[in-house]
């Protein structure tokens, strides 16, 4: 049975658990990610690798006395290049847009105004920094998004080297981390060598978003089955849960560190 002192998560508390914590200020993350292809090799949700991260980051940042709870994940990203592929799920920008900004708002209309985004999907990016740069610019408060991929990618590099072929989407880092986490789903032996890319208007796709023409790189619309038609992007056959461990307790540790920072400026 779980003791009701040890809830960190919106999900699992009561009403009247949550408002006795809320004289504590405490900080809220909010996990979002996404449902799309990641490789052969790891589940398309990424978004729980999100959740389990920021329950690892909640607790570590608690423990060092900093009260700090877990928002439901949004298992939902912005729409970009994956929705060619089966299973994929995803919002419109706009939709993704106004998601955002509402569950934002329910946030602070309860006090729960010390947030820290957790992104998990590169999609986001433009427009989360759209949504909580119109909160601050209406006299709101500051909402800073960790990119949690973008900081476990640099936190790989110092283990194994940069290995451009390993690095990229249905690779590292998710490969390893995935493996660490959800070694129930994750399967390294469909993982496959990516191979060579589609073309799009006769021109070779050069990456997410650009086709090469001539030696210049031309921005065009493709989909993710041009740009790795054989579903991997990067190499993730050497991928390891070892090393996604060690990279996942340097992410958890620095982010909670940030909580601390945050409710210290706060």
């Amino acid at each position: 049975m779980t003791n009701w002192q040890e809830k960190l998560h919106l999900d699992d508390m009561t009403s009247a658990e949550l408002r006795a914590l809320l004289p504590r200020r405490p900080v809220v993350l909010l996990p979002l990610g996404s449902q799309e292809d990641q490789g052969g090799h790891a589940p398309m949700g990424d978004f729980r690798l999100a959740a389990l991260i920021a329950g690892r980051i909640a607790r570590a940042a608690t423990d060092a006395g900093t009260l700090t709870l877990v928002a439901p994940a949004l298992p939902f990203g912005a729409a970009d290049h994956f929705g060619a592929v089966a299973g994929g799920l995803a919002l419109a920008p706009a939709t993704f847009r106004a998601v955002l900004s509402d569950l934002l708002d329910n946030l602070f209309r309860t006090g729960l105004d010390q947030i820290i985004i957790l992104n998990g999907h590169g999609g986001n990016v433009p427009i989360i920094h759209e949504v909580t740069l119109a909160i601050r610019r209406a006299g709101g408060r500051i909402v800073p998004s960790v990119y949690l991929w973008k900081i476990a990618r640099r936190l790989m590099e110092r283990r194994i080297g940069q290995a451009p072929s390993r690095f990229g989407h249905a690779g590292e880092p998710l490969a390893s981390i995935a493996l660490c986490l959800r070694p129930d789903a994750a399967r390294l032996d469909l993982a496959v060598v990516p191979g060579p890319a589609g073309l799009v208007l006769g021109c070779g796709v050069t990456g997410f978003g650009a086709i090469g023409f001539e030696d210049i790189e031309i921005d065009a619309p493709v989909e993710y089955l041009e740009i790795a038609p054989n579903s991997a992007a990067a190499d993730a056959t050497a991928a390891d849960a070892v090393v996604g461990a060690a990279v996942v307790d340097d992410l958890v540790a620095r982010v909670a560190r940030f909580c601390g920072h945050v409710a210290a400026r706060s």
